[in-house]
């Protein structure tokens, strides 16, 4: 939560809105919300500067759309910022790894062994997006059948964390948001990319999800937590796009 917002909400209740206005002003080099005439603060108390005019709007859009209490659950933005800013300058190292490991574990190198047609679509739709990995980053990524852990090659992961650590704060902050959202740090590469759409990665990341509701139907509450997922998936893709200006 902002610091802005302490003090404005009651034991036990959402945090209270607390200003009328939303708008978005130039500031040490990049922008920052306003919250009527006040600066927006992250969790530690430092003024929120976003390095771009779209991506301080997309921030901006988060607050002006709060109605009377605050939900900070769904201010996925504004949490990316306060991450990028007051985290990852620290962390650096130990998040490329992290974003190294998912890609140790790739959702999409992970192909079925059976039904056909589930492996067909899997080749279809995974495999152009592996092959362009190796073809534009030299990302040569061990593909498997079936579940069972497929180790990769050392260089591969090396090269990963290269990537990672190209990036400057707010970028890396939203690809290690992507890696664990879609299962694939590959996934997330092509949309920080611009390969693929956060639409398009999500759902090539659920596609034997996608494959198990057509046999069986859809759980209320798994089609719930696809939403969910969908609405950061599109917001992820607006925070690579804002971040290009």
């Amino acid at each position: 939560m902002s610091s802005l917002a302490r003090g404005f909400k009651e034991p036990g209740d959402k945090p209270r809105r607390f200003y009328a206005s939303v708008s978005v002003a130039q500031m040490n080099g990049g922008f920052t919300v306003l919250l009527d005439a006040r600066s927006l603060r992250g969790p530690k108390g430092g003024v929120t500067i976003l390095p771009t005019r779209a991506l301080a709007d997309q921030v901006a859009a988060e607050w002006a759309g709060q109605g009377e209490a605050l939900e900070l659950a769904t201010m996925h933005a504004t949490r990316l910022a306060n991450t990028a800013i007051e985290t990852i300058p620290q962390a650096r190292e130990a998040t490329a790894q992290s974003i190294a490991d998912y890609a140790g574990s790739d959702l999409l190198c992970y192909f079925a062994p059976a039904p056909a047609e589930l492996l067909a679509r899997q080749e279809q739709a995974w495999g152009p997006v592996l092959d362009r990995a190796e073809a534009e980053t030299g990302l040569r990524l061990v593909r498997a059948a079936g579940i069972v852990h497929q180790a990769q090659p050392p260089e591969t992961l090396a090269q990963v964390k290269a990537l990672a650590l190209e990036l400057d704060d707010f970028a890396l902050t939203g690809l290690a948001f992507g890696a664990p959202l879609f299962g694939s740090a590959v996934l997330a590469l092509a949309v920080q990319r611009g390969w693929l759409s956060g639409e398009q990665a999500f759902t090539l990341s659920r596609l034997d999800e996608a494959w198990q509701e057509e046999k069986w139907g859809i759980d209320d509450e798994a089609a719930e937590r696809t939403e969910r997922l969908a609405v950061e998936a599109v917001m992820l893709d607006r925070w690579f796009r804002g971040l290009a200006g």
